[in-house]
């Protein structure tokens, strides 16, 4: 793991009762902040009920996003691929890979959300094996193929996209993982990312880490093809940071309490195990379990330094983005990762933290030597000044 990459997971999650076009409003403004504060990505996400992650078209708001940013890469994190027609899921993201100069990035799963599976008369079972037939369309649709199939919702016949993606052989595509191995088998299989949405915050999340990759690189190996780059993997993980610890803590007594009630109380996640009574608890919750961090700088970089370890290494840290604090403390604690946090796993093997400490070091180390010369200097030409004054009578 020679750079690490930074990005936000955008679900996006607020409270209820929030007006949907100022959360989204902010959620744009978000983005644009990210993208001069230099992170690499953001994922949006997909969802049709329970009332607190309201963008139902991830692929709308990335068009929005693109046109207000200029370097950070976009994708859908994820498309809930077994609600669609495969063959307009593909034609979508070429669009958008167009329509973003090779910006764009394809995110896949099953949905996650049970209620809005519900709507379209799907189980969970439903939807993780059609997630496994309508990945395998858009693929080969990617790959320029033709295709004929009938799945149990949709019939493709000779169905082809019009022309084929802005970037070269394809944009990145990768495939959502939480506790089930559905997301490891297909990235492995198809050779393709994954991203572990359930990094940290599943009931034994972080231990399993190592083993995601295992049944990747497993899967790639029964279908005789390499495994995917480890530089594909993308880790979702929950951070809010402060200058001190204090700030942290309170700040995310803001709006915590909310974030830990719909994973108790309304979204139908059994593998999504978050415990805590009161604020304090919650807090300790993130804070004592290895789940994520509420602190400083310094807890951050060794919360990514346990996930390196833990997992033998991946490609990209993805923050989950929430509404623990309000949106100024949140902000600046985007801003925090950026200065303080991305040098120590950025710049290869010498890390600009690195470099710069070591820098400083070398300027600590002769500075009295170089005190002198320099107060030698000043000392020289004032004398020099001075005889010019008395020599021109000025």
């Amino acid at each position: 793991m020679s750079s690490l990459r930074f990005g936000t997971f955008l679900a996006p999650l607020h409270a209820t009762g929030e007006h949907p076009a100022v959360a989204l409003q902010r959620d744009l403004e978000l983005v644009e902040h990210l993208d001069r504060l230099g992170y690499d990505e953001v994922w949006i996400g997909e969802h049709h009920s329970a009332g607190h992650e309201i963008v139902g078209t991830p692929e709308i708001f990335i068009a929005a996003a693109a046109e207000r940013t200029r370097r950070i890469r976009l994708g859908t994190g994820v498309t809930s691929v077994p609600y669609h027609n495969p063959l307009w899921v593909a034609e979508r993201m070429v669009l958008l890979d167009h329509l973003t100069r090779g910006r764009t990035m394809f995110g896949a799963g099953p949905g996650s959300l049970p209620t809005d599976g519900a709507m379209l008369g799907l189980t969970p079972t439903d939807t993780r094996e059609l997630l496994e037939v309508n990945l395998d369309i858009i693929l080969r649709l990617l790959a320029g193929e033709s295709v004929t199939e009938r799945t149990a919702t949709h019939n493709l016949v000779d169905a082809r996209l019009q022309y084929g993606p802005f970037t070269q052989p394809c944009f990145d595509i990768t495939v959502a993982a939480v506790a089930s191995p559905t997301g490891p088998r297909l990235a492995g299989r198809h050779g393709v990312g994954l991203m572990s949405i359930g990094a940290t915050l599943t009931k034994d999340g972080f231990d399993a880490l190592a083993h995601h990759w295992n049944v990747v690189e497993e899967r790639a190996a029964a279908h005789g093809r390499p495994a995917p780059s480890r530089s594909s993997w993308r880790l979702v993980g929950a951070m809010h940071i402060a200058e001190t610890r204090e700030q942290a803590i309170r700040d995310v007594e803001f709006g915590i309490e909310e974030w830990f009630r719909y994973f108790q109380k309304v979204a139908a996640f059994p593998q999504m195990v978050v415990e805590g009574g009161n604020v304090r608890e919650m807090i300790d919750f993130i804070n004592e379990g290895g789940f994520g961090v509420i602190g400083t700088p310094e807890d951050a970089c060794r919360q990514v330094e346990r996930l390196v370890a833990q997992s033998g290494g991946f490609g990209a840290m993805l923050l989950q983005a929430h509404d623990w604090a309000n949106p100024a403390a949140t902000l600046r604690s985007y801003e925090l990762l950026a200065q303080r946090v991305f040098p120590h796993f950025q710049g290869g093997p010498a890390t600009f933290a690195a470099a710069t400490t070591a820098a400083k070091e070398r300027a600590m180390g002769s500075r009295d030597e170089h005190f002198t010369k320099h107060a030698d200097a000043i000392a020289h030409m004032t004398e020099k000044y001075q005889k010019e004054v008395v020599e021109t009578g000025a």
